[in-house]
């Protein structure tokens, strides 16, 4: 009989490798992150890469998927965690300026607006789950939108899905206007104002 040999035992922390490549794909791109920035990244050797993760697109469906299924992005938990709904708001907005503004070394704003999305047409499977995240990220806003409508905190006929969808659409604008140098100070004049317009 055959005894099945037993592999070396892993000697990294999966979700930690994980976020290293998260953070430069992120920094880099799709294409501009070679083996090597990744490995160096992650702390381990390319046949450990290649043997648990695949090759670099794997990696980067598993990057994806491990940063969208985690649920403690700062500014959705800032949304759901302040009791009032308008402060709420205006927290979420307020942190997604400062994921748009604050972060160094290229990570602005959110991965999958900054990185996934110019992928989205041209790397197998990226589209896919760009889809599942935003929507996902829809339903979630939007679930506190009719919490607050069954309290009474907000009108019966409050468009829940279609302001999460536009909440989250301002969110990526500061993306935007990040990457395009604009200073926070201009962007956070017109925090008021997006407030009213989702609540309104």
């Amino acid at each position: 009989m055959v005894q099945k040999k037993v592999g070396r035992p892993r000697n990294f922390d999966m979700d930690t490798a994980l976020e290293a490549a998260v953070n430069v794909f992120w920094a880099k791109g799709y294409d501009g992150s070679s083996i090597r920035d990744l490995t160096d990244a992650m702390g381990i050797n390319s046949p450990s890469l290649y043997a648990v993760f695949g090759d670099k697109h794997s990696l980067y469906l598993k990057a994806i998927e491990r940063y969208t299924t985690n649920d403690a992005c700062e500014p959705l938990v800032a949304f759901e965690s302040e009791p009032d709904i308008h402060k709420a708001v205006r927290a979420l907005m307020n942190a997604a300026l400062d994921y748009a503004t604050q972060k160094g070394d290229g990570r602005l704003g959110c991965f999958l607006g900054s990185c996934v999305a110019t992928n989205a047409g041209s790397v197998e499977g990226v589209k896919e789950l760009l889809q599942q995240a935003i929507l996902a990220t829809d339903l979630r806003i939007a679930k506190r939108f009719d919490r607050e409508k069954s309290k009474g905190n907000l009108p019966g006929d409050f468009p829940s899905l279609q302001r999460a969808r536009l909440m989250l659409d301002l969110r990526q604008g500061h993306v935007l206007r990040a990457r395009a140098g604009l200073d926070r100070q201009s962007m956070a004049e017109d925090l008021n104002h997006r407030v009213q317009i989702i609540l309104d």
